[in-house]
C-alpha cells in the first residue's frame, strides 16, 4: 500500500475521531472495528476499511438517534392529545 495513502487515511481517521461527539463515538468505533476487519480480509486494506466503517457507523448512529427523537415526539403529542 502506498505510504501517502496510509498517511492520508490516518489523517482522515484522526480528524473523524477529533470531531466525533460522544453521541457518535460509539457508532464510529463499532464501524471502525467492523470496517477494519472487513478491509483486512478484503486485501489488507484495514485502515481504509476502518475509516469507511467509522463514517458509516456515525451515519447509522445519527439516523438511529433521529428516529428515536421522532418517536418520542410522536408519543408526547399522542399523550397531550388524550
Amino acid at each position: 500500500m502506498n505510504a501517502s495513502l496510509i498517511r492520508t487515511a490516518l489523517i482522515a481517521t484522526t480528524l473523524v475521531f477529533a470531531t466525533a461527539g460522544t453521541a457518535n463515538a460509539a457508532g464510529c468505533l463499532k464501524g471502525a472495528v467492523v470496517g477494519g476487519v472487513a478491509g483486512h480480509y478484503a486485501g489488507h486494506h484495514a485502515v481504509v476499511g476502518a475509516v469507511g466503517g467509522c463514517m458509516v457507523g456515525r451515519h447509522l448512529a445519527k439516523q438511529h438517534a433521529q428516529e428515536q427523537a421522532q418517536q418520542q415526539a410522536a408519543q408526547r403529542q399522542a399523550a397531550q392529545a388524550q
